[in-house]
């Protein structure tokens, strides 16, 4: 089965009130050594996320006598203005529940261009955070078991094929299938399967399909 936010994920999460100062989000920021936080409310619900980029835009929009000219843009006024975390964070935070599968947090991240997702139950409180490096972390898993999954999950249990007809090579993660499937659906099959299995970086079909059936045409009768 595939990894989940849950197995992936860390537990023990720095987070910050959304009354805390911007001088102890700097501080915490170097004292933890990461480059965000989630921010939260009183009963610890997720309502945004604060990270380097929105102090050093605040920086970037103040002037030493004030606002910069300018600012036309309600957010950047805000920030420009903004002396705590709820006023500085940028919301609402890209967030993700512990069961999704691991692969949705990272495309998540790519598309969003982030580069960690807080983790919330069903109420949206805090319950962990699954890093750029947590979710790659399943891709440690060994070719022997990666090998062994396929034959017995995928080709025999869910596609219902004898593993014999096959040879299954897994190298660094690359799978290579080879073999002669019953049918050319029953291989097509295979190889999407194969593609969801936990640790697989990608599959080279060298699978042998059998010859496609002619279709024959249903003509005039004379």
């Amino acid at each position: 089965m595939s990894a989940t936010v849950k197995d992936v994920m860390t537990t023990r999460v720095v987070m910050v009130n959304k009354n805390v100062s911007f001088k102890e989000i700097a501080a915490s920021l170097r004292r933890y050594h990461v480059s965000a936080f989630p921010v939260v409310d009183d009963d610890r619900t997720v309502i945004g996320v604060v990270s380097e980029g929105d102090l050093l835009t605040k920086e970037a929009l103040v002037a030493g006598d004030g606002l910069k000219p300018g600012l036309r843009h309600r957010k950047d006024r805000s920030k420009a203005g903004g002396l705590t975390a709820g006023e500085l964070m940028t919301a609402p935070a890209v967030t993700i529940s512990p069961g999704e599968p691991a692969v949705h947090a990272a495309r998540l991240m790519f598309s969003r261009k982030i580069k960690r997702l807080p983790v919330v139950d069903a109420a949206n409180h805090l319950v962990g955070i699954v890093s750029r490096s947590d979710v790659l972390s399943v891709y440690n898993r060994p070719d022997a078991d990666i090998r062994r999954e396929i034959e017995e999950k995928v080709i025999l249990e869910s596609a219902l094929t004898d593993p014999s007809r096959f040879t299954v090579i897994v190298n660094n993660g690359v799978v290579t299938l080879e073999g002669h499937p019953e049918t050319t659906d029953n291989g097509r099959e295979i190889v999407a399967r194969t593609w969801h299995v936990e640790g697989v970086v990608s599959v080279r079909d060298r699978l042998v399909y059998p010859p496609a059936t002619p279709v024959r045409g249903t003509g005039p009768l004379f």
